[in-house]
């Protein structure tokens, strides 16, 4: 048995690093029938090796660092999230909502602002570290067309297991060949209809690049996604996803205090210590976290009906106590054969 990592998943066959050798495996039939969900970035064991045709079954995963659901990775040093200065337009929304999944997932995070070459508005950058660099984020600028910012960009991967995150079109993958010019990544530019990135990296895959230093890093590049949505959490927990409203320790009148418009609320007498494009965002996802109680609301309430469909007839449905009763009955017509019978 041999130990090797995921570094790309197509289809149903796992591509796994073992040291300098790359082997196709596919999952035993005892993960099959768990659903082991194997993920890039995971340490697994290998079975039934075969050195010469380099293919072999994944037989155990091990015990995971971390892992992130958006992309799928797991054992991971450093989250980036990769933003455009333009083309796409930094939508501060979409960058707050990364943040406040690495902060959910507990995995050290970097702020990428890439295209640096399309603006000259200093107002622009000193806006953004006014927002985020007083929360403790560290943030650069890069263009990797005029590959400015790479080497800032190296000293936030070397040596480490990253994965980049970011909507489509920002320049993951521009970065990732500004690098290391070997791995000619394909890439594509800005749709002209939509104005937004198109998808050009297909799949998770786990790259190794080598860094000018002559040291290397391993990166997950993905598909740009934009879907991201608080519909998991309840309300409560948001505030916990945003720095600011923990350095500010709230003191509030009430133990579930939402910080919108209760009395007594600790952050809305602070108000003026948080960004407000911080806080519509927290309000937005306080929103989607609200769906979400409502709906487990609705789901706990929900009773069984006393009736069901049969080859569109209507028919009564046993009740629970009469299924109970009618086991306990079975049993005992059971015990008696078994007794009758001598068994």
């Amino acid at each position: 048995m041999i130990q090797g990592k995921v570094f790309k998943i197509h289809s149903d066959f796992f591509y796994v690093m073992v040291q300098n050798d790359v082997y196709e495996c596919k999952l035993l039939q005892v993960l099959k029938k768990r659903h082991a969900d194997v993920v890039v970035g995971d340490n697994v064991f290998l079975d039934k090796v075969d050195v010469k045709s380099k293919q072999a079954f994944i037989s155990k995963i091990a015990e995971r660092k971390n892992y992130i659901s958006h992309p799928k990775a797991a054992n991971l040093d450093k989250l980036i999230i990769v933003n455009a200065v333009k083309e796409p337009d930094l939508n501060f929304e979409q960058l707050d909502r990364y943040l406040a999944f690495a902060q959910y997932f507990n995995i050290d995070v970097a702020i990428c602002f890439n295209k640096n070459d399309l603006t000259e508005d200093d107002s622009f950058i000193e806006k953004i570290y006014g927002m985020y660099e007083p929360l403790g984020y560290e943030i650069i600028f890069t263009s990797a067309l005029e590959k400015s910012g790479i080497d800032d960009f190296e000293e936030l991967i070397v040596n480490k297991t990253c994965v980049l995150c970011g909507n489509s079109g920002v320049g993951k993958t521009s970065l990732i060949n500004a690098i290391d010019e070997n791995l000619n990544l394909k890439t594509k530019s800005i749709s002209e209809k939509t104005q937004r990135g198109t998808h050009t990296t297909r799949h998770c895959e786990l790259i190794k690049l080598k860094l000018t230093n002559g040291k290397f890093a391993y990166i997950v590049d993905t598909p740009g996604f934009s879907n991201l949505k608080f519909d998991f959490l309840m309300p409560e927990k948001i505030a916990g996803l945003f720095r600011e409203f923990n350095n500010n320790v709230p003191k509030c009148k009430f133990k579930n205090c939402l910080h919108i418009n209760e009395i007594g609320c600790e952050i809305i007498e602070k108000f003026d210590n948080i960004n407000i494009s911080r806080y519509e965002s927290y309000v937005k996802f306080v929103k989607e976290a609200i769906e979400y109680r409502e709906k487990m609301v609705v789901l706990s309430k929900k009773t069984e009906k006393n009736h069901k469909y049969n080859q569109n007839k209507i028919m009564t449905k046993i009740s629970a106590k009469k299924r109970v009763d009618s086991r306990r009955l079975s049993r005992q017509n059971l015990n008696k054969i078994m007794k009758d019978e001598d068994i």
